[in-house]
């Protein structure tokens, strides 16, 4: 599979806190994370912002397509103590997405997602779900609403779709996006873990890091944010 280059992206980082410790910013759907190698993916969250915060680190990714709450370091020790606490799972993050068709009242009741993922070697940028190879991954969710999606604006066909709240207990790679897919409901708009018609109902991604939660590692105390759905 050839590189993937990243169109441009024209809708900016919003900063939705600041001090001088580290910042929590609100990424934009269709903004790299980091730079790639190849010179056409210069662009990114993490070379966007040293432009004015020349020290600011990542302290965690999101996919290209995802937008929402990003946690990021002014200096390396406030990253070394962030990564821990990532490292421990004591950072509470949820997500919204909305997946295609109606989720069952049975996979509702079940409420969690348990499918272990590894890489597709075969078939990069792919994970799979492989119990015998893969690492443990966990997601639980919540239904928020069922409801239609209209295919086009041209179009009176509607769709059944589902948004859903994911908390993910662990960070894989693609973990929310082939969970979804795992169960028969693939987020809309997603180009890697879709099906016939999931990919097309959507320009973007329909998955957005909507809650954070960590312990300030300079105060320690206890800091939350929401960041409102573009979607």
């Amino acid at each position: 599979m050839t590189e993937f280059i990243a169109p441009p992206c024209d809708e900016q980082i919003s900063i939705l806190y600041q001090d001088e410790h580290l910042l929590l910013i609100n990424k934009p759907s269709g903004l790299l994370s980091l730079s790639g190698k190849n010179p056409l993916n210069k662009d990114s969250v993490h070379f966007r912002l040293v432009q004015d915060f020349p020290s600011a680190t990542l302290v965690h990714r999101l996919d290209f397509g995802t937008s929402g709450i990003m946690l990021v370091a002014l200096n390396k020790s406030i990253n070394g103590l962030l990564t821990k606490q990532f490292q421990d799972k004591t950072i509470i993050k949820n997500y919204h997405a909305t997946l295609y068709g109606h989720v069952s009242k049975e996979l509702e009741a079940s409420a969690v997602i348990n499918a272990a993922i590894a890489k597709d070697t075969d078939n990069f940028p792919y994970m799979k779900i492989c119990n015998e190879t893969g690492k443990v991954a966990l997601s639980e969710f919540e239904v928020i609403e069922r409801g239609q999606w209209q295919v086009s604006a041209d179009k009176g066909d509607l769709v059944p779709v589902t948004k859903v709240r994911f908390k993910p207990i662990m960070g894989r790679t693609h973990q929310l996006r082939i969970h979804s897919q795992h169960i028969g409901h693939p987020i809309l708009g997603c180009d890697l873990y879709c099906n016939q018609v999931s990919q097309d109902l959507a320009p973007r991604l329909l998955l957005h890091a909507s809650y954070l939660r960590f312990i300030h590692p300079v105060s320690l105390e206890s800091f939350e944010i929401n960041c409102e759905l573009p979607f």
